[in-house]
């Protein structure tokens, strides 16, 4: 049976204490621009840019500078960004070149960058640790929050449960990419999604 990540973030939220730190990773600014609304009275945010899916250097600046940016702007956060690391994702994504879309490369990315969340939450002291991903209609939430229950409880950092598509938070990223003239982008990062 498929579990209501929304109802279960709505629950886990219930529970937090009005400015408890969260470790957000993040794919882009526009994907967190709805989460961001939606958390920041509860949380204490910092945004993890980590991001090595992101092939070209350039495309992966252009995001990065969007979200620095998008930040200043709102106040809703800080940020910590990570180098970027695209031999990390070159090096998970090896023999699986011809894999589809949405298909066993995709599951390893999401776990190589939530992993690396869980484990800078860890580091440095966050109670929570999360991800923007679920924002995208083209992201398996059921799998991200599979990987994110499981790395919360290897790492004993709280993972709060996503589908932040729901209750129109994809149509609102929109809407917020637009006030804040946001770039946004048409493929993940990755050079097999550009394709």
């Amino acid at each position: 049976m498929k579990r209501n990540f929304e109802l279960l973030m709505t629950e886990q939220l219930k529970t937090v204490e009005k400015g408890t730190r969260l470790l957000l990773h993040s794919c882009c600014a526009p994907c967190s621009s709805a989460c961001l609304e939606r958390l920041k009275e509860y949380f204490s945010i910092t945004v993890l840019y980590y991001n090595p899916n992101i092939d070209e250097r350039e495309e992966y600046e252009k995001r990065k500078a969007e979200q620095i940016r998008f930040l200043k702007e709102t106040g809703w956060a800080e940020i910590l960004d990570c180098d970027h690391d695209a031999e990390a994702f070159a090096k998970m994504s090896k023999g699986l070149e011809n894999e589809p879309e949405r298909g066993k490369r995709c599951y390893l990315c999401y776990a190589l960058r939530l992993e690396k969340t869980a484990e800078v939450a860890k580091q440095n002291g966050y109670g929570w640790f999360a991800t923007t991903l679920t924002l995208s209609p083209y992201k398996n939430a059921e799998w991200l929050n599979e990987i994110g229950e499981k790395l919360g409880g290897r790492y004993e950092v709280n993972y709060l449960y996503t589908d932040f598509k729901k209750k129109g938070g994809y149509h609102r990223s929109i809407e917020l990419s637009n006030r804040h003239n946001l770039y946004r982008q048409d493929f993940c990062g990755c050079k097999y999604s550009k394709r």
